[in-house]
């Protein structure tokens, strides 16, 4: 495979040197874009490791199997530097396309400028829409948030006080999930380009009061410590939600060790084992979940079909919406079976009345009414939409 010169490399190269790809569990794929032969080889970036992204892989891989390419997929560890140093030996081998979750897109912009200088640039999971990337694909986050925020309602219908923990703010879709949970709760008119400064008690007075938003920048323990702290500081707190795959779980657990299952009322974003299990035992309301799955999938998809010239495949308005979906006691068995489908796992011990779904390459169906538009499908034809 033809070479592809990276002008950029020597401005943003870390250091003159980069480390090797395959190291520490945080970069797997089928070697370097020259050694790939006559298949393009695309990347696949993430913003972390966690759970959610081990589901993303399972689908990018199902693609690069479908699709004949060769995938190369990385999970940067610590943060911002470690996704640009991954993003550097990605360009240097002269891979045929990159999708990224970018970690700080505000400041990132250099990055992926050089990206889209040198290959095809996607993003997926969080945007960046100031960038010169190719399309978007993920789900509209901000009603996503108002979508958790209904959970919470639902929850505690008669009001109360509320806590926020996620990952980070410098990422678009947490932001913009925080603020849908925000505004939902304060009854507010949508506008995604509302954002609440954290450190504010927001809605006093009202039915509902969001008291604070923690971060814990990808550090488990502190997630958990956060919650700890929180529930120490405010003894009649009435829900915890957690916007990032492992804050419900660490939520619970701290929830749990405080003595106060049933008292505090948690709700979650993404489908952790840890969250689903909760709740199927009557300990987490709900979860608003993604399609991570769908994620990986169809950013490789695109991303071959770019290399190969077909430029029919980018959506209509560079934004495809595969819509988030609210899970809750009456639908986790049926959805928790189909995603351990998906991702090889069918013969892991199931929660109680599981129940097999049709087969789809998405982790079950939804009521239109509880998701963010139609529930997307996988479509070939170039004349319409690659998802609607």
């Amino acid at each position: 495979m033809k070479f592809k010169v990276w002008s950029a490399v020597a401005l943003l190269a870390i250091s003159v040197g980069f480390i090797g790809c395959s190291g520490s569990g945080s970069g797997s794929g089928s070697g370097s874009a020259e050694a790939a032969g006559d298949k393009p080889t695309v990347a696949y970036v993430t913003n972390g490791i966690a759970s959610f992204w081990v589901v993303a892989e399972k689908g990018a891989r199902a693609a690069e199997k479908e699709f004949g390419v060769n995938v190369e997929v990385r999970m940067p560890p610590d943060g911002v530097a470690d996704q640009k140093r991954m993003i550097e030996e990605l360009l240097t081998q002269g891979v045929d396309g990159i999708a990224i979750s970018p970690i700080d897109p505000d400041n990132q912009g250099d990055l992926l400028n050089a990206i889209s200088d040198n290959t095809n640039l996607i993003t997926h999971d969080s945007d960046a829409p100031d960038s010169k990337r190719l399309a978007y694909i993920g789900m509209d986050n901000y009603t996503a948030g108002r979508m958790c925020g209904k959970l919470v309602e639902e929850a505690m219908p008669e009001g109360g006080s509320v806590m926020i923990f996620v990952g980070r703010l410098g990422q678009l879709n947490a932001r913009l999930r925080r603020q849908g949970v925000i505004d939902e709760l304060l009854d507010r008119d949508p506008d995604p380009k509302r954002y609440d400064e954290p450190g504010e008690v927001l809605g006093e007075g009202g039915k509902y009061v969001v008291l604070d938003t923690r971060t814990d920048q990808f550090d488990f323990a502190k997630a958990k410590s956060d919650a700890q702290d929180a529930i120490s500081k405010y003894p009649d707190l009435g829900c915890m939600v957690g916007l990032f795959a492992y804050n419900p779980p660490k939520i619970l657990q701290a929830v749990e060790e405080a003595g106060k299952l049933g008292k505090i009322k948690i709700v979650g974003f993404d489908e952790e084992a840890g969250t689903l299990q909760g709740i199927v035992d009557g300990h987490i309301y709900g979860t608003t979940v993604q399609n991570p799955y769908m994620y990986g999938y169809e950013s490789v998809r695109i991303l071959t079909k770019l290399a190969q010239g077909d430029k029919s495949v980018l959506p209509e308005g560079g934004f495809m919406n595969i819509e988030a979906r609210n899970i809750r006691t009456d639908n986790v068995n049926e959805f928790w079976t189909e995603l351990k489908r998906l991702t090889g796992d069918a013969e892991e011990e199931k929660p109680e009345a599981g129940n097999d779904t049709e087969e789809s390459p998405e982790a079950g169906a939804k009521p239109e009414e509880e998701t963010t538009t139609e529930a997307p499908e996988k479509k070939e034809a170039p004349e319409e939409e690659a998802k609607k």
